[in-house]
């Protein structure tokens, strides 16, 4: 999938209602758990969380003057 030019994966866990993130950023790569049994809404979860590591290095996708 991706999300803001970040290719991200969700996949479900052998744990119901667990699934397992993964995103990379430049040189980063990014892993987590999210818990819900909505699949939906893991996917959600991650995009938000791929939001806050953009706006962290200034790349939100806002256009900014300069």
């Amino acid at each position: 999938m991706n999300h803001r030019g970040v290719e991200f994966t969700v996949a479900k866990t052998a744990i119901p209602g667990v699934w397992q993130w993964q995103f990379r950023i430049g040189d980063e790569t990014k892993t987590g758990k999210t818990e819900t049994k909505i699949d939906l809404l893991a996917i959600r979860r991650v995009q938000l969380r791929i939001d806050r590591e953009l706006k962290a290095i200034g790349q939100d996708g806002v256009n900014r003057p300069g």
